[in-house]
Parts: structure tokens; sequence; C-alpha cells
């Protein structure tokens, strides 16, 4: 879709005044020309900001998607299974929420109507009489609300994600990882500099991603990118690899850009909608890389956010977004375009994957787990003198 922004005006625009009328973020206009205006624009961030979305004022396709998700209330819409189209929605999220709260495994509530989604409701249906046809009309959502928690000390959904950590074991070989490069094919992402001299954010984070794989595989895990330098799937395509490739992590690397030459740093992202649904294991590894970038780099610290971004939203398993810099700031693009540098944040990556399976045991200070020491615990020879 074509992205608007303030001085645009027609049909597009007058939608989106709507649905934000219709959430009372905007007050109603009268009869008139729909124009993206100053007031528009407020509340656009507005909802972005309410929703973990980027706050920018633009409404390109995932403020779009999440405008068209907010009109659905549960009870709606009759909420059904289509493999083709699958339905998304607020409606969505809350009936997994519902059947996590009940014990039946929907899967992450990620607001998507998938098969675990139609197999979670109709187990419920079957338990509690009723023909389990997997749709949730009127009579459904009647039982789904007589019934109280049966799930209680946390979200049922995290607790299975974080059994899972528990049951992977403390090595790394054997683990499956999908490294994506953040960028690629016709799309280079964050640009600086002209012919010779350019210098982009798909070349650097491209470069990144294969030093990281090159460890992974060293230490006897599985690791795939999940496309090929020519290549930029979108956010949605590179979660659907990792699914079906039933990876244990996702690590999604990028670099960053700013208007203002000064804004530099480190941050790291991980599913999470800000209303309380969130990926513990996923936090608990944006933090462990946060922390080891942080200690081997230097650079500024711009905190670990939740975000409901598609590529965190839609992996079935922990995934974790990167952005290493400001390739608009020049000290950050300094490092980054330093090889040396570019190993530290690969080898930093690698021990905070390691941190994340320790669970805590045998662990070392934040920065001072080397890469011969993983390689010898995973091992089992003695670390090389230095």
């Amino acid at each position: 879709m074509q992205l608007l922004s303030r001085g645009d005006a027609g049909p597009p625009v007058a939608e989106v005044r709507a649905a934000l009328e219709e959430m009372g973020i905007l007050e109603p206009t009268g009869p008139g020309p729909a124009l993206f205006d100053d007031q528009l624009e407020q509340a656009v961030r507005i909802f972005q900001q309410r929703r973990g979305l980027i706050t920018d004022g633009i409404v390109g396709p995932a403020t779009y998607r999440a405008l068209r998700d907010a009109r659905w209330a549960l009870g709606d819409r009759m909420l059904l299974l289509n493999t083709q189209q699958p339905l998304t929605g607020d409606d969505v999220f809350s009936l997994q929420e519902r059947l996590l709260e009940l014990g039946y495994d929907s899967g992450r509530a990620d607001g998507v109507f998938g098969r675990q989604t139609e197999q979670a409701l109709r187990s419920f249906q079957r338990d509690y009489g009723m023909s389990p046809d997997g749709m949730c009309g009127p009579r459904t959502l009647r039982h789904l609300g007589y019934l109280g928690r049966k799930v209680t000390g946390g979200r049922p959904g995290l607790l299975r994600e974080q059994e899972r950590l528990h049951r992977a074991g403390p090595r790394l070989s054997g683990k499956r990882i999908v490294i994506d490069p953040g960028h690629g094919g016709a799309d280079r992402g964050v640009s600086v500099g002209t012919g010779a001299d350019q210098v982009t954010e798909a070349g650097l984070v491209g470069d990144i991603a294969r030093r990281l794989e090159g460890r992974m595989a060293a230490a006897g895990m599985e690791a795939l990118l999940s496309h090929g330098p020519d290549d930029c799937p979108t956010d949605a395509e590179r979660a659907g690899f990792a699914n079906s490739a039933g990876a244990d992590v996702v690590l999604s690397l990028h670099v960053d850009a700013n208007a203002s030459p000064a804004a530099n740093g480190l941050a790291a992202f991980h599913f999470g909608t800000g209303t309380g649904a969130t990926s513990t294991v996923g936090e608990a590894l944006a933090g462990f890389i946060h922390r080891e970038l942080l200690a081997r780099t230097r650079m500024l610290d711009c905190g670990v956010h939740p975000r409901p971004w598609e590529l965190l939203r839609l992996t079935r398993m922990p995934a974790v977004r990167v952005e290493i810099g400001y390739l608009t700031n020049d000290r950050d693009r300094a490092a980054l375009l330093d090889p040396g540098f570019r190993d530290v944040v690969a080898e930093g990556i690698l021990v905070a994957v390691k941190r994340l399976y320790l669970l805590g045991q045998d662990d070392k200070p934040t920065g001072t787990f080397t890469w011969a020491e993983v390689l010898q615990r995973e091992s089992n020879r003695p670390a090389a003198a230095r």
C-alpha cells in the first residue's frame, strides 16, 4: 500500500480518519475532502504509541494493519479458520488470551486465527459439550464468559515457552537458529554516501550475519539465514520461514538512522504488546544480547523494548531484533565499518545465546565470556592459552 502522511488526501485518508474517530482518538469532522492534516497526524502518533509501533505519524503497512485489527472486538464477527487468508484482529487476540487462561494451548497470543488456535477452540468446545466445529460464535462466547481462570501463577503460554527452554539443555550443539539480515536485494535499508563511498545497512548486517553463522556452525549449531543476499522477503515471510524450519531462536540484525546526526547507540527488541502479552524468553535473550554488546562495544545504551512487529509477533519461537548503531552517526558508522568491530558484535551475540541456555549455571560476568571458552565448553576440551 502507499504510505500516507501529512498533505495527502483521498479515500485512503478518509478510511484512516474514520477508524481513528471510531476509537475516540480523533474528533469527528464535518463533510468535506479527507485531508491528512496536523490533527490527523497527531492522532496517528497517539494510536501508534498505544500499539507499540514506531511513532512517526505515517500510515504504512504496519500501522494500517494495526488500525484494521483494532476495529474488531470479541463477538463482533464469527471467528473460524481460513487457511487462504487467516483472520486477524483484536477479537482473535482476546479469544486466544481467554483460551490460554482456561488452560488450552492456542500458542502465542498473536491476533492471528491459525491452526493451533482452531485446535484449542475445538478442544474447549468438546470439553464443554458443544459441537467441536472450531468456530467461535454466540454459543461458544457464552460458555467462554461463564468460566473463570483455570491457570494461575503466570500466563500459560509463557510458562510453556520457559519450560521448552529448560528442557533444551545448556549445550549449543544441535540448536537451530535463524539469522535474519534485516535487508537485502533491492532493499538496501539505511544508506549513507554515494558511488564507491556508499555504505548500506544491507551490506553491513549481511556481513555480521555471515560472521555469526560461521561461529554458530563451529559451535555445532544449525544456523540458517532467512534469505540470500539478492532477496528481501517480507517480515511475515521471514517468520514463516523460521516457523517451517522449526527454529529455536530468531535473530534479526539491523542498523538505524535518524535525521539528527547526534543520534547513536544500541537497542534490542522482543515481542510484546505493552499490555501484558510478551515473550519472556525473548525478553531474556534481548537483555543478554543488549548487555553483552554494550559491554564489548561501549555504545550508548538505547534500551530493550517490547514491540508487536510482525517478525517478533508471528514467529512461534523467541525472536529478537537488534539495532546495532546509527549509520547517520559518524562514530557509530566508523565502528561498523571496522571488520574487527563486526567480529566483536558476532561474538557478543553468540555468547548471549549461550547465556540464555546456561540458565545462570556456570556463567561468567557480562563481557568476559570469550569465543575460545564457548568452544571449550561445547567440546569439553581445555581452552587454548591466550
